[in-house]
């Protein structure tokens, strides 16, 4: 199944990082949200952020401790339809 970016390219354009922080930030303030980012990540966000997510798109949330380095590599290779969102600004990897 393919993704579907067209509901992300409906909203204002942000970056990656820019939803990030946002979605961070809420998180650090409100423990109502940050409860319900760590139990159902892929809602938390959609609501925040005013996104309908692609149903193949997943999302896991991590929460950071002392002793746990968490580290995410990037995507060596992308299909034509995830080059096209990024080159839309569509992207929000």
């Amino acid at each position: 199944m393919s993704t579907n970016w067209q509901s992300i390219a409906e909203t204002p354009l942000q970056s990656g990082e820019d939803m990030s922080r946002r979605i961070v930030d809420k998180a650090i303030s409100d423990e109502s949200f940050r409860a319900e980012l760590l139990s159902n990540p892929k809602n938390a966000i959609s609501t925040e952020l005013g996104l309908d997510l692609p149903q193949d798109v997943n999302v896991v949330v991590h929460q950071s401790d002392p002793k746990t380095f968490h580290l995410s590599l990037p995507v060596t290779e992308l299909d034509e339809e995830s080059l096209e969102a990024i080159a839309a600004g569509r992207c929000c990897c």
